[in-house]
């Protein structure tokens, strides 16, 4: 599977930003999907997860409440809505095809970053 990410952008402290991840090829729906971040100097950290077979949801304890996956199967998108949005939210933002291993989501496919900036 390939995967394409956008909607990144620079907004204020407090705002919002949609970002979406479309994929080709098959079985998207029976995928897990999740999305990654990475600020500068710092490792890649996960974000959120959707499981294909419940549409369950997992999330990062820095943005539980602020922060919406989703997906669209009929699209072959898995989108990530972002609310109430920090300083400290800035990073490279990465979806992946995931799986869940020893308690944490890894990524097995990558799609390319878009960057996320938020301006205090």
């Amino acid at each position: 599977v390939q995967l394409q990410a956008s909607g990144g952008g620079l907004v204020q402290a407090g705002g919002s930003l949609r970002l979406s991840c479309a994929a080709s090829g098959r079985a998207f729906s029976r995928y897990d999907m999740g999305w990654f971040r990475q600020a500068p100097g710092k490792e890649r950290e996960f974000v959120a997860a959707s499981r294909w077979s419940s549409s369950t949801e997992y999330y990062a304890d820095p943005v539980k409440g602020r922060f919406t996956i989703s997906r669209d199967n009929a699209k072959n998108t898995v989108y990530l809505q972002m609310n109430s949005l920090k300083p400290e939210d800035t990073a490279v933002y990465s979806c992946a095809a995931v799986y869940s291993a020893g308690g944490s989501w890894l990524g097995k496919y990558w799609g390319q970053g878009t960057q996320v900036t938020v301006s205090s």
